[in-house]
């Protein structure tokens, strides 16, 4: 077996730390990470429970290939209800905290109650304390990770804890693990801050020895790498460009969301594209990006690591964001720049080191400004809430301004932290947010990728592009080309999509891999580390339990098949320029057919039968 078989649980009220068994039953039907986790912690809590109360749960937890030789073996995610949704909330991370926790000897860490007063969690192995966290109350990521390395006198402690943003209440606050690596989307981090918990600190030494058929793993494993350095996306693309080798491309096919998704092109996006970050600046002849870098056991290595020109605007007096720190991906990159109509790079990177450094979404605080700029196009916003600056459409300086007063909750910045749905209701244009069940959307227009309109739509946890992430077929051709202005058969593909990323999830694995890799790949591997036969099919029929009890929940919560739309931008107003002029985003279309496969009524409600077929009666 790839589990370690352990779960450390923390009642932080009582400041007490206990351990428990694994429920192995549990394991076989949820596989690990996100399905395993969920399946604890909607058995555990009430669906309607306030998400900053006491009685919300917190679990952040590894998966049997977590900390394994399989490629991208790190992932970790953290659970819990969200306070920006009210839906189930699962949040998926990179880097090294992962592996480390598992090597520590821990399947998942389940957080009760909330602390009395600030604390922070250390582990060494089965060595486990709850220690005050009064000095670093008050701090940055950044600044707590420096003092606990200092404090442990420790260079392989690793780190994951909020920030200053979490702590004033950021509704999309998340948990930055290894400086630049998050769980972002959905406010986990807002409800850590909220148990008074600032972070949780790991050094793990024991290894994971415990592989049902170690040969035959190695062989899998050795096969997998192979695929993905011979693969196009995982082998030479992502290396290189990141995941910003998607801005130009997803231009081009006119579905890029420019100035709050009002437009589908943007013209400056030559600017901002993974290409202009390689390319020198003017100023110093020296390029944004400095290196690429991986996560754990990762042979993609997407990461980036730029360098902001010291002479810029956003950086002056402020020489603690010179020197490297993770640079932009695709998703911030749009956000902090198409989405508000920003071209300036280096504003967009010191921007994102300021999400980094207090671990807030840029995703939801990129698409929450595009709104408030927009209400502010319109007056509903005047100078007299931004105290005198000017949100336009363009603006860097309002771009570096908006970042710097988010990270802390002052001024404005405490409406920005709303995230866009509140703070459209509040400033009296609720149809100026563009968001599904609550959460921002990424950087994909479904009107330019119709599968992804639905994906969106129907997503537990929120518009989000990482729960069916139907561009790879729709404008990648991975793993067949389907026509992305086309909505017959999307609702198989985005179900088809759904599935299995909940099954990349559970396993420990980055979705990245499924560029290259098929559930047959990633099959050979559980089934070799894990005890129980593991084909392809099993895998499938996983995660569907897995989405199906996720929507369950979201049901049990008061979410309704009304939750399951768009923006009537995206209903109502046809795209202006690019191959999908004309075109709004047919989501009627698709809707009712997806319910029928996913074996949900017309209320969207999972049928009898589908649960006792998926064993969620």
């Amino acid at each position: 077996m790839a589990w370690t078989g352990k779960i450390l649980r923390i009642d932080l009220t009582n400041i007490a730390c206990s351990t428990e068994e694994l429920n192995r039953q549990w394991a076989q039907e949820y596989l690990g990470q996100r399905g395993l986790a969920t399946k604890y912690l909607v058995e555990e809590i009430d669906a309607k429970v306030d998400a900053l109360s006491p009685e919300n749960k917190m679990i952040m937890t590894t998966a049997p290939l977590t900390g394994t030789m399989a490629s991208t073996g790190g992932r970790y995610s953290v659970v819990t209800k969200s306070p920006l949704t009210h839906c189930i909330a699962c949040s998926n991370s990179g880097g090294f905290i992962g592996a480390e926790l598992k090597n520590a000897g821990w399947d998942m860490i389940i957080f009760e109650g909330r602390a009395p007063t600030p604390v922070y969690l250390y582990i060494v192995n089965d060595q486990v304390e709850l220690l005050s966290a009064d000095e670093i109350w008050g701090t940055s990521v950044w600044s707590t990770d420096a003092w606990l390395h200092n404090k442990h006198q420790d260079p392989l402690l690793r780190i994951a804890a909020v920030g200053r943003s979490a702590e004033a209440g950021c509704l999309y606050a998340g948990i930055v693990n290894d400086l630049h690596r998050a769980a972002g989307r959905s406010g986990v981090g807002t409800v850590m801050a909220a148990k008074n918990l600032k972070a949780v600190a790991v050094r793990g030494t024991l290894g994971v020895g415990n592989i049902h058929d170690p040969a035959r793993f190695m062989q899998a494993v050795t096969a997998g790498k192979k695929v993905l350095a011979e693969g196009a996306v995982t082998g030479e693309g992502l290396p290189t460009y990141g995941t910003q080798v998607l801005m130009n491309v997803i231009n081009e096919v006119g579905a890029l969301p420019t100035r709050n998704m009002s437009e589908v092109q943007f013209e400056g996006v030559s600017k901002v594209s993974g290409e202009a970050m390689h390319e020198p600046r003017k100023s110093d002849g020296k390029p944004n990006l400095t290196t690429n870098a991986g996560c754990f056991a990762c042979t993609i290595a997407c990461g980036r690591i730029s360098t902001i020109d010291q002479g810029h605007f956003s950086v002056e007096n402020k020489p603690e964001y010179w020197g490297n720190s993770g640079g932009l991906e695709y998703e911030a990159a749009w956000a902090l720049g198409p989405d508000i109509g920003v071209d300036d790079l280096d504003a967009l990177t010191y921007a994102n080191y300021l999400c980094n450094e207090d671990g807030y979404d840029p995703i939801s605080f990129g698409s929450t400004l595009a709104a408030a700029m927009e209400l502010y196009q319109l007056g509903a916003i005047t100078k007299k809430q931004t105290g005198g600056v000017e949100l336009t459409f363009g603006s860097a300086e309002a771009l570096v301004w908006a970042a710097e007063i988010t990270a802390t909750g002052e001024g404005f910045g405490k409406d920005l932290g709303l995230g866009s749905k509140r703070l459209c209701e509040k400033y009296g244009h609720p149809e100026l947010s563009m968001t599904v069940k609550g959460q921002e959307f990424p950087a994909y227009d479904p009107r330019g990728i119709q599968g992804m309109g639905l994906a969106y739509a129907t997503s537990n946890r929120g518009a989000c592009h990482l729960r069916g992430y139907t561009v790879s077929s729709e404008v990648l051709g991975i793993p067949e080309q389907t026509d992305p202005l086309a909505t017959e058969n999307k609702a198989a593909l985005v179900k088809a999509f759904q599935d299995a990323t909940a099954v990349v999830d559970s396993a420990g694995l980055c979705i990245f891999t499924t560029f290259a890799w098929s559930l047959e790949d990633i099959a050979r591997q559980i089934d070799a580390a894990c005890e129980g036969d593991w084909s392809a099919e099993r895998l499938t029929e996983v995660g569907e339990r897995i989405w199906n009890m996720e929507r369950d929940f979201n049901l049990r919560a008061g979410m309704t098949a009304a939750d399951d739309t768009l923006p009537k931008r995206f209903l109502k107003d046809a795209a202006k320029t690019g191959p999908a002029t004309g075109r709004v985003c047919d989501l009627d279309q698709m809707l009712p057919e997806y319910y029928q496969l996913r074996g949900w009524d017309a209320d969207g409600v999972p049928t009898d039968a589908t649960r006792q077929r998926l064993g969620l009666a």
